[in-house]
């Protein structure tokens, strides 16, 4: 069986999705739409812009989401046996699967990206890659930090012995320090403009949660396997509460690629920019097919 799986923000780079729309009349015409759903030319940002002006996140966010879904459109006989996406890249496979429109998808990508963005300028945080550690004790010591009043959580299990924090800036830095001291490997600051699948993303999944309620979900052709729980989920009510979940809760990307191998999965092919995921499923799952489609 295929999976077919979706990268989050992090993925852009300056010229994406440009090759795809020269060759292709069909992306040529999504690319149109989407400029015309999104009020801007995100097209030319994508094609021309700088990593600096792709790397905002209500810019980001709906480029990554539009390379994956569009290049998805072009892929002759493109019948997934099962779906997930990581953070964002849920939302890419939501749609693939026929769950959300591919004009549904983009509005509430673009409410989503604009929340965050609020949320990064109003309650600054960030991120950093631990490796090396169990999970278990990286959640225990962002919990001793939490209880000495600090916001630190576990908010990206990626796959074996790496673990994402997310929180503010000096509670971050000082799950880095703790973690080095309790044996780490490294202890890796991200670039990224905030404390994402944190506590600090409240206001946007309160603001995000009133255009969930209004999309239309429909039944998924294939299960799609949510990061909150790493479950397969058909039913367009739990996929519906899970999306919005996610905001706030970790991304068990892990666990969800042992699970569809448990399913089935003897492939994975990651479509969209980078390779991020082809990576991960690596490390988490020995034995299986890994491809790209850029």
């Amino acid at each position: 069986m295929k999976s077919y799986v979706f990268p989050g923000q992090g993925a852009q780079f300056p010229g994406m999705g440009k090759a795809l729309y020269d060759s292709d009349s069909r992306a040529k015409k999504m690319f149109g739409k989407a400029n015309e759903i999104l009020g801007f030319d995100i097209s030319k940002i994508m094609f021309e812009g700088t990593a600096d002006e792709l790397k905002a996140t209500k810019v980001t966010q709906p480029a990554v989401f539009l390379h994956s879904v569009i290049l998805s459109s072009c892929i002759p006989d493109f019948r997934p046996d099962m779906a997930a996406g990581h953070s964002l890249g849920e939302f890419s496979a939501l749609t693939v699967s026929g769950a959300l429109s591919f004009e549904e998808a983009l509005k509430l990508v673009s409410v989503r990206a604009t929340a965050m963005q609020k949320c990064c300028e109003a309650n600054p945080g960030t991120m950093a890659a631990i490796i090396g550690l169990p999970d278990e004790t990286v959640e225990k010591i962002c919990a001793e930090i939490n209880a000495n009043g600090g916001t630190v959580v576990a908010a990206n299990y990626n796959c074996n012995g790496q673990v994402v924090v997310s929180g503010s800036i000096e509670s971050v830095r000082k799950a880095c320090d703790m973690l080095t001291a309790a044996g780490a490997r490294r202890a890796i600051q991200l670039q990224v403009g905030g404390a994402f699948h944190s506590p600090l993303m409240e206001p946007a999944r309160k603001e995000l949660a009133e255009a969930i309620e209004k999309a239309k979900f429909n039944v998924p052709r294939c299960p799609v396997y949510q990061n909150v729980d790493a479950k397969p989920h058909t039913d367009p009510s739990e996929i519906r509460q899970n999306l919005l979940l996610q905001l706030t809760h970790p991304v068990r990307w892990a666990e969800s690629v042992r699970n569809m191998v448990a399913d089935g999965a003897s492939t994975f092919v990651e479509v969209g920019p980078g390779k991020v995921l082809q990576g991960l499923i690596r490390k988490t799952a020995e034995g299986v097919q890994v491809e790209g489609l850029q």
